[in-house]
């Protein structure tokens, strides 16, 4: 069943994703302090009153085989990637993207930036 307040019929109006893959003797999103920025996003995000359905659902996800870029994090349904270095580029994303509705350019993971 949708949410009533998203009239696309998606349950979420944004779904995030946040690598926090582990990988032994190779670059990851874990080494980067992904599991930091997804707790920082998951209580923003709450705090905003974002969280639930109709709103933002912040999850975690394994490799999203972007490494060259970690960490990362995607916004569906728009799948907008972002590469992050700290608590203020969270913040961020949550404010411009998840709240407001807009792209945070200068966070924007390069597309050629793969495996």
């Amino acid at each position: 069943m949708s949410a009533p307040s998203d009239p696309s019929g998606s349950y979420y109006k944004h779904h995030v994703f946040f690598c926090l893959n582990e990988r032994k003797g190779e670059a990851c999103c874990a080494d980067h302090g992904a599991q930091k920025a997804f707790d920082r996003c998951k209580k923003q995000v709450k705090a905003a009153g974002l969280a639930g359905p109709g709103g933002v659902r912040v999850n975690k996800a394994g490799c999203l085989d972007r490494c060259a870029a970690g960490p990362v994090a995607v916004v569906y349904p728009e799948a907008v990637w972002y590469t992050y270095v700290d608590a203020d580029d969270i913040d961020e994303i949550v404010e411009s993207h998840l709240k407001n509705g807009q792209v945070v350019e200068r966070l924007l993971t390069p597309p050629h930036l793969g495996r």
